[in-house]
């Protein structure tokens, strides 16, 4: 049965008849599907947003970083369809889950969206199917808590559906890598599931990468991305160093920069934002603490950069002392709520609690991005107020007691903006530092 069933579902991947479900139709999954439906593949996209599944019948996109040309075109070739129903899982033959993995409010794992995925596809699987986590996740999750769930009843492994873990490496926003041309990491529970995992990803991706377990593939996530929370943790430290030192860390980065070998340029900001950085870390440090270790390192590099936003207000503190002003009751605007450049993705950005460190301080605060016309409402913000994108108008600019540019938005007039502020707290070195109107944080 396992040998015919692997058979069968070989053929159809390679045909591409396979029709492909994406549970989580979110910045991992809608690109993801796209490329299998470009590809030739029939997609059902899984979602729990009516809003999305109305948008995506529509033929519109609700990301900004893909275009909705890319979702109409899909959609009229009758390759791409989302839906709310999920006891369509039944008719699939390959499920991929690109569903959230958040942290509690404790800064623990939250694998919920993921078991409740789980659970969705074992009360509808009738067949052979291939199933694939792409969510990061800590090492053990595929072969452990998902494989379980699945195995409920009867079914075994291996021998009535495949499972592997291939993680997503999206980045809203990069011109120069996507979803077909980024290889693509994959390692099954089992042989077969490797094998099938790569022929279906084959099929629509560049290269694929092998690695010898569904373990090693969680794991080679979190390295990638332990990599830049570290390093970032680094580069932000030495800006609060040099800062005391009266050095500018910009300045010292060009510099460095300049060696040909042995340095990876890396710059500081306000914090770290999206969803992989700011949460990746914990995963292994909470998955290291199961095996009696310490993740010293990263845990150190969490508390840097959740430490940023802090810092930026005290610099915003100290240049309206300097003018005789207090947070309290001044006009402060916030350049930027995405957590990076030219981007509408605000998962976990730094904005938010700057935001929320100036509202407890008295402040009144507007913000201003051009990709986001109002603020989300965020479980990890619940109490922040509603708030709109103002439009920077010479009268509004006049106004401000301060502006902190927390993202350096293309599209932002930033001359504009230095017109007529009095001060400007830049975390992004957007403008050349010059300790009186302009301050580095």
């Amino acid at each position: 049965m396992t040998r015919q069933a692997a058979k069968m579902l070989v053929s159809r991947f390679r045909d591409r008849t396979a029709k492909v479900g994406v549970v989580g139709m979110g910045y991992v999954g809608l690109p993801l599907a796209l490329t299998f439906a470009e590809k030739g593949f029939s997609v059902l996209g899984f979602e729990v947003d009516p809003a999305r599944v109305g948008m995506l019948a529509r033929g519109d996109s609700y990301l900004r970083h893909v275009g909705a040309s890319r979702v109409a075109s899909a959609v009229a070739d009758g390759r791409l369809e989302a839906t709310m129903d999920f006891g369509r899982l039944s008719n699939m033959d390959a499920v991929l889950i690109c569903v959230s993995t958040p942290l509690t409010p404790q800064r623990d794992p939250d694998l919920s969206f993921v078991v409740e995925s789980a659970r969705r596809i074992s009360a509808a699987m009738t067949r052979c199917q291939l199933v694939v986590l792409e969510s990061t996740t800590y090492p053990g999750t595929t072969d452990g808590i998902l494989r379980q769930i699945l195995e409920g009843g009867s079914r075994q492994c291996g021998r009535d559906f495949f499972l592997a873990f291939s993680p997503e490496r999206e980045d809203p926003g990069n011109q120069n890598f996507t979803t077909e041309t980024i290889p693509k990491v994959i390692g099954g529970v089992d042989e077969t599931s490797a094998l099938l995992a790569e022929e279906l990803y084959g099929q629509v991706v560049q290269r694929i990468v092998r690695v010898s377990s569904a373990r090693v593939a969680e794991a080679t996530k979190l390295m990638e991305n332990v990599f830049r929370a570290v390093n970032i943790a680094l580069v932000n430290e030495l800006k609060v160093i040099y800062q005391g030192m009266g050095i500018d860390v910009w300045e010292a980065l060009e510099a460095a920069a300049t060696k040909p070998f042995g340095f990876m340029r890396f710059n500081p900001g306000p914090g770290w934002g999206g969803h992989c950085i700011p949460v990746d870390p914990f995963y292994l440090a909470w998955k290291a603490r199961e095996f009696g270790l310490s993740a010293k390192f990263v845990e150190l590099a969490g508390e840097i950069n959740v430490r940023m936003p802090q810092y930026v207000v005290e610099r915003l503190q100290d240049g309206l002392n300097t003018r005789r002003k207090a947070v309290k009751d001044s006009r402060i605007l916030v350049l930027g709520l995405a957590y990076k450049k030219d981007v509408d993705d605000t998962r976990e950005s730094p904005a938010f609690e700057i935001i929320r460190l100036l509202l407890e301080r008295g402040a009144k605060v507007f913000y201003h991005d051009p990709h986001v016309p109002s603020a989300p409402r965020l479980h990890t913000w619940p109490e922040l107020p509603p708030l709109r994108s103002v439009r920077l108008s010479s009268q509004f600019l006049r106004q401000l007691d301060a502006a902190l540019v927390v993202t350096d938005h293309t599209a932002v007039d930033y001359e504009r903006l230095r017109k007529y502020v009095d001060l400007i707290v830049d975390t992004r070195n957007v403008f050349p530092a010059d300790g009186q109107q302009v301050l580095r944080a």
